[in-house]
Parts: structure tokens; C-alpha cells; sequence
């Protein structure tokens, strides 16, 4: 039971998880949201264009009925004619043909964003397994996809019959109209019917996103265990870590030791801090702390500070100031420096050195 609720997602993904993810082709995406956008664009783009695209075919079409004859005579066999004719054809469906692409690529890239994968397009041969297909065909998910889609064609569909409905009276026109004015009803019918189609399924999309949303932030939650095995492979075994600082600390802690017979004074709390000074005079930058260490640690560097005859002075006040606002190496600060020049000049004066 315990390994079980171990095992169970309940964390979020990492960024690692999305993105290898995202590399294999997960993404969370609605193609209900890429067929309603080109849907009620394309559509959108004919309602704006229909009449002018209309107007180059009618023109293409008399020019050619009205000069067949010509036209026979300079290609019987019409495969030069037949090819202009394409190239003209697609040049007026170019601006429907353009909004299409760019809706369709827009479309995606602004559910995804711009990601090449070829992960998703490997074949997997488990997807052939008869027992694994039927147990996907009766999970949930699919019981949810059909639902969806029977919801959306019944919501359609609705949509459909109210947009016919309200144009039942011109229906009766019908029979009274020339070809172009039938033509031109009909196209008119067409758009509307497909601009309203194309509006409601864009509501339908939003949702799907949002559910495909919902499912994708599901399927790749992890684990705890997954999520401290991620950790351990991204930043390190965590005693292999520890260890290292470990080493760290005591070679920083080596290197202090070492420096601290190059010090020309030690203040002491007296028994619980100690800070080793040093003050070079050629330089003549101000002292800088060698060493510092509490409890076992100062009691080192004041046994290292006796054995080379390094003066060890109890202050108190200074010794803790320096402790709290300095680390070894640094500067002693200015608001410290006149306490520490009177320190220094006395241990001079013992030492009978002068400060240059």
C-alpha cells in the first residue's frame, strides 16, 4: 500500500519533464481549435472576397465561351490552355489559399509554439497490440472523446438548421431566379451558414483546449519518487553533494590554518571568538581579517597564533564586530578602522616595528 501511494502523481511536472515532453510530441493541443479557425477564416475571407474571386471566374469562363473557336485553333489539343487555365484559377483562390496557411500555421504555433518533432512520427509497434487497442478503445478518455463529439455535432447541427431556417423565405425566390442570381443566393447562403458554423465550434475548440489542457497537465505529473530521481540526475546525489561541500569547507578551512602565521594580531572574545588581523604596510591597503573561527575553532587559531609568537589581544566588542561583518579575506570595514589602527599601533609598539 505504501509503495503504491509512493508511486502515485501528485506533483507537478518539472521543467525537464515538459520539455522532454515536448520532444517526444506531447503537447497539449486542440485540433478542434486548427479546423474552427480555418473554418470561420476561410469562410471569413470569402464573405470579403467571394464577389471579386466570382467576377475574375465569370470573366475567365465568357472570355473563353466566347472565344472557343480561336482558342481551338491555336491549341487543339487545349494542354497549353489547360495549364494557364490552372495558373489563373489558382491565382484567384490565392488570398482564400494564403489565409488558410496562415491560419492553419498560426493556429498551431500559438497552442505549442514552433517545434519540429520526429519522436511522434516513429512507428510503436505496442500500438498494434489488439488487447491494448481495445482497452484504450473502453478507457475513459475515449468514453469522454465520443461524448464531446456527439455534443458537438448535435450543437452544430442545430446551429445549421436555425441559419437554413431563417433564409426559408427567400427559398421561395428560387424558382423565379436566373442562374448568376441563384448562384449568387446560393454563395450567400453558404457563408452565413459557415461563418455561424465556424463560430460556435471556435467556442467548442476553447473548451477542447481547455480539457486537452487539463489532460496533458495530468499525464505527465510525476511521482515523489520520480521527482527525487530527477533531482538526484540533475543536480547530483545528494551525499555526493554534502560530500563535496565537505571537502570544500576543509580546504578553505586548510588554507586559513596556513595563513594564519603571515597575521600580526588576534583579537579574542577571549574564549569563544577569535579573528586573525593582518595589515600589510607596503601596500598599504587597510587590514584585511586572515583568519577567524568560534569555540574549537578559535581555540586553533589561538594555539597556531602562540606557537609563532602572533600577540593575542582580548577586545571584545571589536572581536565580535569583526566576526559578524567580515569574512576571511575581507577589508575591515571603515566604520571599524580606528579601533583596529589603535589595536595594530599597540601591538607595533610591542613589537617595535612603525606603521609607514
Amino acid at each position: 500500500m505504501s509503495e503504491q501511494t509512493a508511486q502515485e502523481r501528485t506533483e507537478k511536472a518539472t521543467f525537464r519533464r515538459r520539455q522532454k515532453a515536448r520532444e517526444e510530441g506531447r503537447v497539449a493541443k486542440s485540433q478542434e481549435l486548427n479546423s474552427a479557425a480555418i473554418l470561420l477564416l476561410g469562410f471569413f475571407t470569402l464573405y470579403m472576397t467571394g464577389p471579386h474571386m466570382a467576377g475574375q471566374v465569370k470573366d475567365m469562363m465568357s472570355y473563353t465561351m466566347s472565344n472557343a473557336p480561336l482558342l481551338a485553333a491555336s491549341d487543339p489539343t487545349f494542354i497549353r490552355i489547360i495549364g494557364e487555365y490552372f495558373l489563373r484559377f489558382f491565382l484567384i483562390l490565392a488570398p482564400l489559399l494564403t489565409v488558410v496557411t496562415i491560419v492553419a500555421l498560426g493556429a498551431n504555433i500559438a497552442q505549442v509554439g514552433f517545434r519540429i518533432s520526429s519522436k511522434s512520427l516513429e512507428p510503436k509497434f505496442e500500438k498494434l497490440d489488439i488487447f491494448k487497442g481495445l482497452k484504450r478503445l473502453f478507457a475513459l478518455k475515449s468514453l469522454v472523446h465520443l461524448v464531446r463529439d456527439v455534443l458537438k455535432l448535435g450543437i452544430v447541427g442545430l446551429v445549421a438548421y436555425f441559419a437554413i431556417r431563417g433564409e426559408f423565405d427567400s427559398f421561395f425566390l428560387f424558382p423565379d431566379m436566373t442562374v448568376p442570381q441563384l448562384a449568387t443566393a446560393m454563395g450567400r447562403l453558404s457563408i452565413v451558414l459557415g461563418l455561424k458554423v465556424g463560430a460556435i465550434m471556435i467556442a467548442i475548440a476553447v473548451l477542447d483546449y481547455i480539457y486537452q489542457k487539463y489532460e496533458f497537465e495530468k499525464s505527465i505529473k510525476m511521482s515523489k519518487q520520480e521527482l527525487k530521481d530527477e533531482n538526484k540526475d540533475t543536480e547530483g546525489n545528494p551525499q555526493i553533494k554534502s560530500r563535496v561541500r565537505q571537502i570544500q569547507r576543509e580546504t578553505a578551512r586548510q588554507r586559513m590554518m596556513a595563513a594564519i602565521p603571515t597575521a600580526d594580531v588576534v583579537v579574542t572574545n577571549p574564549t569563544h571568538i577569535a579573528v586573525a588581523l593582518k595589515y600589510d604596510m607596503d601596500e598599504g591597503n587597510a587590514p584585511f581579517v586572515v583568519a577567524k573561527g568560534e569555540r574549537k575553532l578559535a581555540e586553533k587559531i589561538k594555539e597556531l597564533a602562540r606557537e609563532h609568537d602572533i600577540p593575542i589581544v582580548e577586545d571584545k566588542p571589536l572581536a565580535r564586530a569583526l566576526f559578524r561583518m567580515c569574512e576571511v579575506g575581507d577589508l575591515v570595514p571603515a566604520q571599524l578602522y580606528r579601533a583596529v589602527a589603535e589595536l595594530l599601533a599597540y601591538v607595533y609598539r610591542l613589537k617595535g616595528k612603525v606603521i609607514g
